[in-house]
């Protein structure tokens, strides 16, 4: 019997129920079993112990406490306890060396989890969904990759244009000990940090951008997404196995 890796998806009520089925769909494309770690689930580490994989999840701000940050003026609602819960998720997974793919809010829970900070708020705006459009569509703008790099490696590009739903930011000052930035974006002559890896762990990846949406009115997104959900799951599997 083939074994399917068990991805553990961080999820919360501040995840509608639409999108935490993009991110469970995504991995279960790439051939995963999709495991939900959700609010209220109190064991964090018993729920790694048996996965193969993380993914966090993107959503509502990280607490500007857990970086010892001045609370900016426009951070919108946080949650301490989930904080909480996907910090510990990450420090399970990383103990392992299971791999890790950070997803947008999962991008710069990571970073935090590694000692970074972030920019609270990108001022420009042109980062952030288009609220005033029906149906709240993505904004788009080109990323730079570095090669080699697991990025680079998974997505066979080291230039692409990404959706964009984020108004906080890691720039390169805010960047962790322990992570390489391997994507870039520029907003307005200052560098943002839309991708790293861990340089301690075998495959521990963070995303500015939001891959598991399928974005229909550009579908070479969505195909060149499904390359990164498929190098993440490969990455659970031993060597000899893939």
């Amino acid at each position: 019997m083939v074994h399917r890796p068990r991805i553990v998806v961080t999820l919360w009520e501040d995840v509608p129920a639409e999108a935490a089925e993009r991110y469970l769909s995504g991995v279960r494309a790439a051939g995963a079993e999709a495991i939900e770690l959700a609010a209220g689930d109190a064991d964090v580490r018993a729920a790694l112990a048996g996965a193969d994989g993380l993914m966090l999840t993107g959503g509502i701000d990280v607490d500007p406490a857990r970086y010892s940050g001045e609370r900016h003026p426009k951070v919108k609602e946080t949650d301490p306890a989930r904080d909480a819960m996907e910090l510990a998720a990450l420090e399970a997974a990383l103990n392992r060396d299971i791999p890790v793919l950070a997803i947008c809010r999962g991008h710069q829970l990571m970073n935090v989890g590694f000692g970074g900070a972030l920019l609270q708020h990108v001022e420009s705006g042109e980062h952030r969904a288009d609220y005033r459009t029906e149906g709240y569509p993505s904004r788009w703008h080109a990323v730079r990759i570095a090669a080699p790099s697991r990025l680079a490696d998974a997505l066979g590009a080291d230039e692409l244009e990404v959706n964009s739903r984020h108004h906080q930011a890691v720039r390169a000052s805010d960047l962790a000990p322990g992570l390489r930035a391997v994507a870039w974006a520029d907003e307005h002559g200052t560098e943002l940090v839309e991708g790293f890896e861990s340089e301690r762990h075998r495959w521990a990846v963070g995303v500015q951008w939001h891959p598991e949406r399928p974005e229909p009115e550009r579908p070479h997104f969505a195909r060149r997404m499904r390359a990164l959900f498929a190098a993440f799951v490969a990455a659970t599997r031993p060597v000899n196995a893939r």
